[in-house]
């Protein structure tokens, strides 16, 4: 049952809802102010600006790409997408992204600026000093021109160029030209991605200079271009996307993975929705390259310096400098935990959480790796979304299977820019043996689940886990996640029916702990709101809270004003997206929206309940998302264990009361600083603090 419909009548649905491709905006913005924050370390500011570079490239490949299907399909006069229509969309988030892109080039010369005062200098290919010729000569015939893709522009040829890349466009001026021929000739040059943006010179006393990739091509036009025999020649950078939707073909004569395979592929030829460029280009130049990557009007044109595809500066280089990066910390280990002794025995007796990345990931390599060891255990199967590159999970699994254990393996296929990696892995897989599932016809599978299965006697008893992120070492080290450790046989007998769900997906399972989508997810939440409803009215303790990544769900959104109408306090913690408006009298006046933003990427997802004084506390794979919801295979897991109950509500306090990195949602300023009465907080370091004392009290 969604929020009466007394309490909107007079609220249009402007005023509901915040648009959720304006509210992704808006997260990108506290993205942003991390970049633009003096006291975040120099080199990490840098980063920060790569990160939200990079998050802007998926926007458009996906989320303005939606919207701008939906402008040309017969609906675009249809009032769409939080109460405006596509097309008056695509206009403010055109806007919007204009000023950010401003703002950003704003934040990258203070940077560089303050880079400077530390002797570090990036130049361009007007200012080398002369005892750096030779090394970047060397540097650019070495490593850099056998890689160039150096593409001259043909007004009769059609060209195709891939999508997300950054070129220079180059524009010749030659000295000698056969009468009435067009004196100018046009190239792309690709800054190919396997390259290095940045190439480090060596130090000049100490002075650091940097160049970019872009500009060592400059400088070495002559080099490049000497037979065509210009009398000036001048480049400007441009970048375009294209559309990141997968079209899989419905041809029954190719495997799933073909069909995959193949729509990555085309994916790189797709249809381009934004178009990055120089400003100082000339018109003319810009118009013809246009007509060539086939831009045009109805596309995002963005104009802006003259450097972009700034996201490689997520990977700029440390320089040595650790004064100018953020302190490392080395992940703790779990209280009563050890890696040096056989987990299962320690498991048996209790529950235990695991926290990345402020506790090691170790864990659940070492859990996998007993399990392919153990001559006891007959099974394991696990769920993949996202891979390292490197991979120890695939690792143990195929050393599982050369042990003769069964291994099963859904694996999805469609986990949106790693399909290629996944498809490699899956080759891997089943090369060695492994039996592998490809989920459920229109379902992605997005649940996070281990389970194993051992010969105890001659009873077969299960051992898993459960989390909220995804099996993969590299984001362990930078994504906030909860993993479950249990021997609890009635959880994993429901996480065993979730994997014979993937099997024989025509039969729906019934689940007494877990919370499963896309069959149940709504209608449990719904329910659990609902007794907090009846709790409050009642005067018993009532509350609700929730750490998430995403709040986009109209449905779900309803459910919580129904709770803050009935007076029920909700406390939500959004890194990302939320659609939900806090704090409007007769609809929100009880809900309060907070997110935090610093050096770790918030992932983990945490419902509590009050339930009377009687916490019920679940961990989950699922946002309060329609796409977790409805189309994904999402596991939300109980946690009955009183220690860990209480460790995942002190931390939920913990990064409530953030007041260095903690922002306010959606209110009347948006992004403001979560600020409060009490000592400066900063959540994330707090946090590892408080595991440091878990563990010394356990010692």
């Amino acid at each position: 049952m969604g929020a009466s419909k007394s309490t909107f009548d007079q609220i249009s649905m402007e005023n509901q809802y915040i648009n959720r491709e304006i509210s992704w905006l808006d997260f990108n913005a506290r993205v942003l102010q991390e970049a633009a924050d003096s006291k975040v370390p120099l080199i990490e500011r840098l980063r920060f600006l790569g990160i939200f570079s990079n998050n802007l490239d998926e926007f458009f490949q996906v989320r303005y790409a939606t919207v701008r299907r939906i402008a040309q399909s017969e609906k675009s006069g249809k009032k769409v997408l939080g109460g405006v229509s596509a097309q008056v969309l695509l206009e403010q988030i055109t806007q919007r992204v204009i000023q950010l892109q401003k703002q950003s080039v704003e934040i990258l010369n203070a940077i560089e600026a303050a880079l400077q005062e530390e002797n570090i200098y990036f130049i361009n290919e007007e200012q080398v000093p002369k005892q750096q010729h030779e090394f970047l000569r060397e540097y650019f015939l070495e490593h850099v021109s056998p890689a160039l893709v150096t593409v001259m522009l043909s007004k009769k040829r059609a060209q195709d160029f891939t999508d997300n890349t950054a070129f220079l466009t180059v524009k010749m001026k030659r000295r000698k030209t056969p009468e009435g021929k067009d004196p100018h000739a046009y190239a792309l040059i690709e800054l190919n991605p396997e390259l290095d943006r940045f190439i480090v010179l060596p130090k000049i006393g100490d002075r650091q200079n940097i160049m970019l990739l872009d500009d060592l091509i400059r400088y070495h036009f002559h080099l490049i271009f000497s037979f065509f025999d210009y009398e000036t020649i001048e480049a400007h950078m441009i970048k375009i996307t294209r559309d990141g939707e997968l079209d899989l073909e419905e041809d029954a004569s190719k495997s799933y993975i073909e069909k995959i395979a193949e729509s990555v592929e085309d994916r790189m030829v797709s249809d381009p929705v934004r178009m990055v460029y120089d400003n100082t280009i000339g018109k003319d130049t810009l118009s013809f390259v246009m007509n060539k990557l086939g831009i045009d009007t109805t596309d995002s044109l963005i104009p802006g310096g003259r450097y972009h595809h700034r996201r490689d500066y997520m990977k700029f280089p440390s320089l040595g400098r650790t004064d100018l990066l953020y302190k490392t910390i080395d992940p703790l280990s779990i209280a009563g935990l050890s890696l040096e002794k056989p987990l299962f025995e320690s498991i048996q007796k209790k529950d235990y959480l695991l926290h990345t990345p402020y506790q090691n990931f170790s864990y659940v390599i070492k859990f996998l790796r007993e399990a392919a060891l153990d001559p006891q255990v007959q099974t394991i199967k696990l769920t993949v979304y996202r891979l390292a590159k490197v991979s120890h999970v695939v690792s143990a699994l195929i050393n599982a299977a050369k042990n003769g254990k069964k291994v099963l393996v859904q694996i999805e296929l469609q986990a949106r820019f790693d399909e290629k990696n996944n498809i490699d892995m899956a080759s891997r897989l089943e090369a060695a043996g492994i039996q592998l599932i490809f989920g459920v016809p229109g379902l992605k599978v997005h649940a996070k689940l281990c389970l194993v299965e051992r010969l105890e006697g001659k009873k077969t008893r299960r051992y898993g886990f459960i989390s909220t992120g995804n099996f993969n070492e590299a984001t362990a080290k930078i994504y906030t996640d909860y993993t479950l450790f249990t021997y609890n046989q009635k959880i994993l007998k429901e996480v065993n029916k979730v994997f014979n769900f993937l099997e024989v997906n025509y039969k729906i399972k019934k689940y007494k702990h877990l919370i499963v989508s896309p069959h149940y997810t709504f209608s449990t939440i719904s329910r659990l709101i609902d007794q907090e409803i009846t709790n409050k009215k009642e005067g018993r303790p009532a509350g609700i809270k929730m750490k998430l990544n995403n709040m986009t769900s109209y449905k779900m959104v309803d459910k919580l004003y129904e709770a803050s109408s009935a007076g029920v306090p909700v406390q939500l913690m959004i890194r990302g997206i939320c659609c939900l408006i806090p704090g409007v009298k007769g609809m929100s006046e009880n809900i309060e929206v907070v997110g935090v933003v610093d050096r770790f990427l918030e992932h983990s997802r945490v419902y509590i309940f009050e339930n009377d004084a009687s916490p019920l506390i679940y961990i989950s794979s699922a946002d309060m998302m329609t796409r977790n919801i409805e189309n994904r295979v999402e596991v939300a897991c109980p946690i009955y264990d009183s220690d860990l109950q209480e460790q995942i509500i002190n931390a939920f306090a913990i990064g409530w009361e953030d007041n260095i990195k903690g922002r306010k949602i959606n209110g009347s300023v948006q992004n403001q600083l979560n600020s409060n009465d009490k000592e400066p907080l900063r959540s994330q370091e707090a946090l590892y603090q408080y595991t440091q004392n878990l563990v010394s009290q356990c010692d």
